[in-house]
């Protein structure tokens, strides 16, 4: 088994002897199999992976990229494996090509099972660490593409201890044997695009990305950041991690952000697809592809007879993911039930009277604590604070930041 692959694709050469454009979509952060509060998404990620599917081909691209978290958990259900199966199957047999990378949600393993059989079919997986990064090209009579396939890795594993030390670690590995002593932007194979596909928290000269609510982040000095500056001499750079589509500053990387919304905090987010064009002097075109989810996940506000009116009134929204901010005073007799028999799809009821406690209630310290919080490093440092009325010290702000990663990957 080779970690560089070489495939012409005959019915597409006539596109690129004559220098026509080639074209691939780039989504990543599928998290197959995710349950959100209580709410098993594989319908709706089948419907969204159905739509992918559809743009794929009419755009025809010649290729779907996947940066990573295909699935939500290392050990994903079973129907969530069937339903990438299928997905798989449809992509090999439309003849689109598939290239792929592990993110920190999957098992490297089990994503790389049966990668040797499936490069056959025109599927491509980089799911293990391997010495240097995998590589795909796509040649044609005047020009040639190439991805460079680099899977989400820990620091430690590389014997490294930050992510951008075993980025450029593994990638200076890639350069070596391209011979590339000089500058790396100034490409020594002619007519070559390089295209990186990988799964890193990617900052641009110490601006982070744009984060949902719902993504937690734990960046200790910076132990998690990889900077943009990295990258240089790729044409583009395909990333998976963060939930909302996103361009890093100026540069040619980009994040295709997740196909659905899987927390409140993406409400306001528009989901979509990235189309990537290359031509034979690189990056041509990034065009987002607006993606339409079976059910939307949104917030609506108000007492909980006016919710209840306003649903009844509306028609055709009641199946949306929701979350309910009640604004009504003293106590209610099973709001989340009442509210299910116009919204069967509540995930989530907010009290806005401070004054109230209980479940659902904000305006206590720990809701507001919460409220306040993003991440899981930051709730155990102001847990720590309220129990020991000390700060929490750098050795043992290491220790936790270990734990939680380890719990969440």
């Amino acid at each position: 088994f080779q970690t560089t692959y070489w495939w012409q694709y005959r019915k597409h050469s006539l596109r690129y002897a004559g220098g026509i454009k080639m074209k691939f979509l780039h989504i990543a952060d599928l998290h197959i199999g995710k349950i959100v509060n209580g709410f098993s998404m594989v319908e709706d990620q089948r419907f969204i992976l159905e739509q992918l599917l559809g743009m794929a081909k009419a755009n025809q691209a010649d290729a779907v990229v996947i940066a990573g978290d295909i699935y939500d958990r290392a050990i994903p259900p079973g129907e969530a494996v069937v339903l990438f199966d299928g997905f798989l199957t449809e992509l090999s047999g439309a003849g689109i090509q598939v290239i792929m990378i592990s993110g920190n949600h999957d098992s490297p393993e089990r994503i790389s099972f049966g990668e040797s059989l499936l490069c056959k079919q025109g599927v491509y997986i980089a799911g293990t660490l391997k010495e240097k990064p995998s590589r795909v090209s796509i040649k044609g009579k005047d020009c040639e593409t190439e991805f460079v396939l680099l899977p989400f890795v820990k620091p430690a594993q590389v014997g490294v201890r930050t992510s951008q030390e075993a980025a450029e670690r593994l990638l200076a590995r890639y350069w070596q044997e391209e011979n590339t002593d000089t500058e790396p932007e100034s490409r020594q194979k002619k007519n070559r695009n390089r295209v990186l596909v990988t799964h890193f928290f990617v900052t641009d000269a110490g601006r982070e990305p744009e984060l949902s609510d719902g993504e937690s982040t734990i960046h200790v000095g910076g132990l998690d950041n990889v900077d943009a500056s990295v990258f240089q001499g790729f044409d583009y750079v395909a990333l998976g991690h963060i939930h909302k589509p996103q361009q890093i500053g100026d540069h040619p990387i980009w994040y295709a952000g997740s196909p659905l919304k899987y927390s409140f905090g993406e409400c306001n987010q528009v989901k979509s697809a990235l189309l990537v064009t290359l031509n034979a002097q690189g990056q041509k075109e990034v065009k987002q592809l607006p993606l339409r989810p079976i059910r939307e996940m949104r917030k609506i506000k108000g007492s909980l007879k006016e919710l209840l009116e306003e649903g009844a009134s509306k028609g055709g929204r009641q199946q949306d993911y929701i979350q309910a901010v009640l604004t009504d005073k003293g106590e209610l007799i099973d709001p989340i039930g009442t509210l299910r028999s116009v919204y069967p799809n509540v995930m989530q009821i907010v009290r806005e009277d401070s004054n109230l406690s209980g479940k659902g209630a904000q305006g206590s310290g720990q809701n507001r604590m919460l409220a306040e919080k993003k991440d899981a490093l930051a709730l155990f440092e102001a847990f720590y604070e309220t129990v020991r009325e000390d700060t929490l010290s750098e050795d043992l702000r290491e220790v936790i930041v270990g734990v939680i990663k380890e719990l969440e990957g």
